[in-house]
């Protein structure tokens, strides 16, 4: 009988459960990999209640719901091709340069974005069912963003305008009425809302702007004061939340000019356009006041040729020290891209914020972050500049061997950006500067 020394015994112990590992090794790996593998119910649900339901639910303005597995998964190559090159959720800031941090930030994550991806990769599984989060609550209707926000159902207050009929088939169409405020004592204002009255009148909706005309006590007589914008809505956008401590006045007697701009969507459809003011407590005054300023890089004359991207830029110089509160580029279908830079009195020029892919259906606004907001001296000139792309490069564009210039219609162009503005005094100004060094360290824009 051959014997087997203990040091050969251990050796063939060990190659023995070697061997016994190496044989359960895939196995092993594949139930890693399955606990890995996303599920819709634990992993995607989460993500699309947080990022995509306000508009991917029944009866809302998205063409097909993700709130369940099963409305979900036919379309899973779909939202995999719409995430990855970011085109959903709409978010088109370039991630590269300037400010980065914002408060409606709706993009995803890179961690989301990932997670998606290896859910379909793997063939968009449902997974256990009792891993679905509890449904998010949504209004029956299209509902107000901000009224939860300040413990309400609806604003305090909803101006809306006159009744409007787009046949199916007809040139664009301007509603240019007024309304009365109806207001009969003086109110700060601290969040605006604007929305077609359904969401059939989205169909229809170019943009909506209401502009506020008033005539407030020290003014001279023999200049009042013209229709200043008091807010703009375009698709993509859920209204203004002033910053706190900031707002914009409301006077009895004023009036609202409404610039309501129609399309045709092949179906006749009536509509109106309601606004929905938030007020603050009466007898509470905010120490600033915002304004929502129209910055161009070009206004009222353009020149784009057939078969060209071309480039338009312009300059505004900010009167006193300011606070930027957002930003939103404004272009038609054949925008390309905007940057907005600040030009600071010692030379210094710093880019604030760049679309760099944009997307006329979606005209988001961009809401800088309390820490980060850019602080601007006396004397900053805004740069906007902007490229339109009248190529067949870019799939919205009607007809490339088109010339092109600047208009209202939809098939024109415009190039300017929507940026809501604090202006303070040098003192106050100090003082938020002081602030701002004393609590962050920030990337923001400093003189």
């Amino acid at each position: 009988m051959r014997r087997v020394n203990q040091g050969q015994g251990r050796n063939i112990a060990v190659g023995a459960w070697a061997l016994s590992a190496a044989l359960m090794l895939p196995g092993a790996v594949a139930a890693a990999d399955a606990a890995k593998t996303p599920t819709f119910t634990k992993d995607i649900a989460p993500i699309f209640q947080e990022k995509c339901e306000a508009c991917h639910r029944p009866d809302s303005m998205a063409p097909m719901s993700l709130m369940t597995f099963t409305e979900a998964r036919p379309w899973a190559r779909s939202i995999k091709a719409r995430v990855s090159d970011r085109q959903m959720p709409p978010w088109q800031i370039d991630r590269t340069v300037g400010v980065q941090k914002f408060k409606n930030d709706r993009s995803l994550t890179d961690d989301q974005l990932e997670t998606i991806v290896r859910w379909v990769d793997a063939g968009a599984p449902q997974g256990d069912p009792k891993d679905m989060p509890a449904a998010k609550h949504w209004p029956d209707d299209q509902g107000w963003n901000f009224a939860p926000l300040f413990g309400q159902k609806e604003p305090d207050m909803i101006i809306k305008s006159y009744e409007f009929t787009m046949p199916a088939v007809a040139q664009d169409a301007w509603d240019k009425r007024v309304t009365p405020s109806g207001i009969t004592e003086p109110r700060w204002v601290r969040a605006i809302e604007i929305r077609p009255e359904t969401i059939k009148g989205r169909k229809i909706v170019h943009h909506a702007i209401a502009y506020l005309e008033q005539t407030e006590p020290g003014a001279p007589a023999a200049a009042p004061a013209l229709p200043a914008p008091f807010m703009e809505w375009a698709v993509g956008k859920q209204g203004e939340m002033m910053r706190p401590d900031t707002g914009k006045l409301l006077l009895p007697g004023s009036k609202f000019h409404w610039d309501i701009h129609y399309s045709q969507a092949g179906e006749q459809i009536t509509n109106k356009v309601e606004m929905g003011i938030y007020f603050y407590p009466k007898g509470q005054e905010p120490k600033y006041r915002t304004s929502l300023s129209l910055v161009p890089a070009a206004l009222g004359t353009m020149d784009i040729r057939p078969n060209t991207v071309s480039l338009a830029e312009g300059f505004t110089v900010l009167r006193e020290a300011a606070r930027i509160e957002s930003f939103q580029p404004h272009m038609h279908l054949r925008g390309k891209a905007m940057m907005v830079e600040a030009i600071l009195p010692n030379g210094q020029k710093q880019v604030i914020s760049m679309v760099s892919d944009f997307n006329f259906n979606w005209m988001t606004t961009y809401v800088y972050a309390d820490d980060v907001a850019p602080l601007l001296p006396k004397g900053t000139i805004l740069k906007v500049t902007a490229w339109h792309d009248n190529t067949v490069a870019k799939k919205s564009n009607p007809d490339p061997n088109q010339w092109v210039g600047w208009g209202d219609r939809t098939v024109d162009e415009m190039a300017h950006a929507w940026i809501n503005i604090v202006y303070m005094k040098d003192e106050d100004f100090k003082i938020e500067q002081d602030k701002r060094r004393a609590t962050t360290s920030t990337t923001s824009l400093q003189p």
